[in-house]
């Protein structure tokens, strides 16, 4: 516009001084001004469809291939029907990275939670590790604006500490109130307390490479030695109860109605490890860790009842405490022998209980049991509810077999926060903290352990979880507070008759939290990172990546087999 200006000016006076020229004696000629070019728009590069297929599906994973169709399509294809497929992909491990992001920092968790870049409503100010992490509203964030505007994550080991907290004003929320103190926040005026769905079970899981366990006979007494009741009336909160299958009573298809555990019983338990050869010499190690959760409120109290329990039947145990990533990652690589975890639901379906610890892949209760594999696998490849239940029933009645844990409660648990914090929602799968309100629009949430890192598709850690699902969206999410899913990065998707073909349309005009745009290519990028074993970004951090292959089972091209 400016040179279009100068031209027309210019040229006005070019013509004046001709005439004048024609009126006196011809003056020297006025030079044309040299315009610079209009400058040229230069053309978004158009997308580039993106494609990483396997060979066929005698790999042993779940997905065929993964395709970037355009810039807001991405398709999965199966290479069995999974109808909990959109259930898994809302869950938290799934969550997008920017592919900018995963290539500058070739995939490693240590170097992504230095300055995480997510499309969610929260992003990273500060962690300052081993105190605190900082998180501030997201200008970007396509939902619009939290009514957070600061969330200060802090954590705490001790359930009365953590009390102690709120209770002075130096925390909004609190994660997991003790059991002894439940009535206490309960009788407080200036705290509310919101109970959590008890969608959760503790087990003691036994490896069957390490001696005693490699004997079923030995993992058959372990189970008969251990009074489940006993550990619920003493360290659990009221409403908890005993475990008598793996999953809890409401998952359908998964749960066997009618469908019991052994009854407890010390006397056969001991002649049972008799009759097995047991030596009652030898001490056997109990790892865990103090991190209270749902479904071990008082994990150290836990334990000692559990050695002074196996004391009884002249079982010796030397209890060994762990820190909690150090914990996971051990029970991961196969080198606990006998343990103290469980598991909370991630997503509402059996697969996320059975697939995740049983399946070949994994390495926690040591060598896989093929039979229970097969019927795993054939329960959750199947869309007929009443086909699966009928699996699921072969399932439980293998586990109570062969003993890879024990299961021994479902804990009934929950949060507290300050009476003053409003629009407070806790579910099954997540926590509107972006959307609570406080009257500073800042809330200080005290968890029970630091989050191991910022990227949840290698982590398994509710902390971790935590954090991540306020800084990054998946294609689809939960809705706070309930079981059904919702459109997130993805507007919704479409799925063949058969369950094997999912195709999924990406919410326009989506913005990183640095601006830049999202497109499928960081959803393929986010996704061959965790499927591909060579692919230069999947590093993570222990690069285990086990929630991939709880979810979808083997990585394409997986390193060799250590020995």
């Amino acid at each position: 516009m400016k040179h279009k200006t100068l031209y027309i000016v210019t040229t006005g006076l070019l013509l004046l001084s001709m005439v004048l020229a024609g009126c006196q004696t011809q003056a020297a000629a006025t030079p044309t001004p040299t315009l610079a070019p209009t400058p040229t728009e230069v053309p978004t590069p158009a997308f580039q469809p993106l494609k990483l297929e396997a060979a066929d599906c005698s790999y042993g994973g779940e997905l065929k291939s993964i395709e970037a169709v355009d810039a807001l399509t991405v398709k999965f294809t199966l290479c069995a029907p999974d109808p909990a497929f959109p259930a898994k992909v809302a869950f938290a491990s799934n969550e997008i990275l920017p592919k900018a992001l995963l290539d500058s920092t070739g995939g490693d968790s240590a170097k992504i939670g230095a300055n995480p870049i997510g499309t969610g409503p929260l992003m990273l100010k500060e962690w300052q590790h081993g105190d605190h992490i900082t998180l501030v509203a997201n200008p970007n964030y396509w939902g619009g604006v939290p009514t957070i505007n600061t969330m200060i994550i802090k954590s705490s080991k001790e359930p009365a500490q953590r009390l102690l907290e709120l209770q002075s004003g130096n925390a909004d929320g609190i994660a997991l109130v003790g059991t002894d103190d439940i009535p206490t926040v309960k009788k407080d005026p200036n705290l509310a307390y919101y109970p959590a769905p008890a969608t959760n079970t503790l087990y003691f899981g036994m490896n069957n490479t390490k001696p005693p366990f490699d004997n079923e006979k030995v993992r058959q007494a372990f189970a008969m030695a251990i009074d489940k009741q006993r550990i619920v009336d003493n360290f659990f909160p009221i409403g908890s109860t005993v475990a008598d299958q793996f999953v809890y009573p409401e998952l359908k298809p998964g749960y066997t109605d009618g469908f019991k555990w052994y009854d407890y019983n010390k006397d056969q338990a001991k002649q049972m490890l008799t009759d097995a050869g047991f030596d009652f010499n030898q001490t056997i190690l109990f790892s865990y860790r103090e991190a209270s959760r749902g479904y071990a409120p008082q994990p150290g109290k836990i334990a000692q009842d559990l050695q002074a329990q196996l004391a009884d039947i002249g079982v010796k145990i030397k209890l060994d405490v762990q820190e909690s990533g150090t914990l996971l990652s051990n029970a991961k690589e196969g080198n606990l022998s006998f343990f103290l975890l469980g598991w909370g639901e991630d997503y509402p379906d059996a697969t996320d209980w059975y697939d995740y610890h049983f399946s070949a892949e994994h390495k926690d209760f040591g060598t896989p049991y093929p039979d229970l594999v097969d019927a795993m696998k054939k329960a959750g490849q199947s869309a007929d509810p009443a086909v699966r239940q009928k699996y699921y029933d072969t399932v439980n009645e293998l586990v109570k077999q062969h003993i890879p844990c024990i299961p021994i409660a479902h804990g009934a648990n929950g949060n507290a926060y300050k009476a003053s914090v409003k629009n407070v929602i806790v579910g099954p799968y997540n926590e509107n903290y972006p959307w609570m309100q406080t009257g500073s629009g800042q809330l200080v949430y005290l968890g029970s352990a630091e989050p191991i890192s910022l990227w949840c598709g290698d982590e398994e850690d509710g902390e971790t979880i935590r954090a991540c699902m306020q800084i990054y969206e998946p294609l689809l999410r939960y809705k706070y507070g309930a079981s059904q899913t919702e459109p997130a990065l993805a507007t919704g998707y479409e799925a063949n008759a058969d369950l094997t073909e999912y195709t999924f349309h990406l919410r326009p005009n989506v913005k990183w939290s640095d601006g830049s745009a999202f497109t499928a290519a960081d959803v393929f990028a986010t996704y061959t990172a965790m499927w591909d074993a060579k692919n230069p970004n999947h590093k993570g951090n222990t690069g285990t990546f086990q929630y991939w292959s709880g979810l979808f089972s083997q990585f394409l091209n997986p390193p060799p087999p250590t020995q």
